[in-house]
């Protein structure tokens, strides 16, 4: 007898959603999805669903996840077999494992020697989740310092030693990134100082203990010197939230992108100027969004004594794109941008889909 669990029914799936999201029409199917689709290493969540649905955000809608079910998804496994039945009213989604047996709310139990698909690609994202990079203002006022270099070098690189003060109780061989504040991040709207990015300058390894303790610089991206500040390097953590929409309305600009850059695209990381205070949490998709500009049309006056008349217009905003938010802090968040249809720019919206 086949086994096979049965993940979610269009209909149900609506049941179980949010107000917000049972008042959206339901998600169309991609014109060539496939009836079954094996699941291969190297795959993501988002990549998945885009085989079966236009708009792979809404996911979680076609396999009924709960609120709870979005941040701790029903893992999915390279060699699984995800069917598309259309044999009924309303489309279906599976996971084909033998026998029919319907899903109730349980946590399956998977062999521990597999990794579990994640939501968007990790080698992008991961620079984004094991170092800070957004500080609040004041956020490296009292952490450890630098305050010499051996031999009085002015200039540290990979291989060299320095002393440190603030890391007395600090563990031999214990981990260190080495940091300094960056530009600001300005709120376009109001102006305010929401944080700094952070500068990542290298790693280094306590080798002494004290105060000042003595750390050896074993990886520097760019020169380290005195005054800069150190923080204490944690475990990489790679979750996989599914993607959903937030749970209340979001208005939002993009302040920050990769590398400084004024223009950005696909598979690229992008700061928001919204955050945890917000209503912001892993997982979520917001639309990007050109706001029209205003322009100015002139109609000329059929009598000398008249002035032209002059009509000023608002076009239209555009939506060209999805961002999924991967890593929020509390006025901030990293965002990757998913799709777009033309360059993502400095100050676009991102909005609530």
């Amino acid at each position: 007898m086949r086994k096979s669990i049965i993940v979610a029914t269009l209909a149900a799936a609506l049941a179980a959603t949010p107000l917000m999201a049972q008042q959206r029409a339901p998600q169309g199917l991609q014109d060539n999805a496939p009836d079954r689709y094996v699941v291969v290493k190297g795959d993501t969540l988002w990549g998945i669903a885009a085989k079966f649905l236009k708009d792979p955000w809404r996911w979680p809608e076609m396999w009924r996840l709960n609120a709870q079910d979005v941040k701790n998804p029903h893992l999915i496994y390279p060699g699984d077999v995800i069917v598309l039945d259309r044999s009924g009213p309303n489309p279906e989604l599976k996971i084909d494992m033998g026998e029919t047996v319907k899903l109730e709310p349980r946590v399956r139990v998977e062999k521990t020697d597999r990794l579990a698909i994640p939501s968007i690609p990790p080698s992008v994202i991961e620079p984004f989740l094991s170092r800070p990079l957004v500080i609040e203002p004041d956020g490296l006022d009292h952490a450890p310092r630098i305050i010499a270099a051996q031999a009085d070098r002015v200039y540290l690189g990979s291989g060299d030693v320095a002393y440190v003060s603030g890391i007395k109780d600090a563990k031999i061989d214990s981990l260190w990134q080495i940091y300094r504040p960056g530009k600001p991040l300005v709120d376009p709207e109001s102006q305010k100082t929401l944080g700094y990015e952070a500068v990542f300058l290298g790693d280094g390894r306590v080798t002494r203990a004290g105060d000042p303790a003595t750390i050896k610089i074993f990886a520097a991206r760019q020169e380290i010197g005195t005054g800069d500040r150190l923080v204490a390097a944690g475990p990489l953590t790679l979750k996989s939230y599914v993607p959903h929409a937030p749970d209340r309305q979001i208005h939002g600009r993009i302040i920050a992108t990769t590398g400084g850059l004024r223009e950005t695209g696909p598979q690229n990381v992008v700061t928001l100027n919204k955050g945890r205070i917000d209503g912001l949490e892993n997982g979520n998709v917001l639309a990007l969004l050109r706001l029209g500009r205003t322009v100015s049309t002139t109609t000329p006056s059929t009598r000398w004594f008249r002035a032209d008349q002059v009509e000023v217009t608002k076009l239209p905003d555009e939506r060209y794109g999805l961002v999924f938010v991967f890593r929020t802090f509390d006025h901030v968040s990293f965002a990757l941008v998913m799709s777009a249809s033309r360059p993502v720019l400095l100050d676009d919206v991102v909005t609530t889909p």
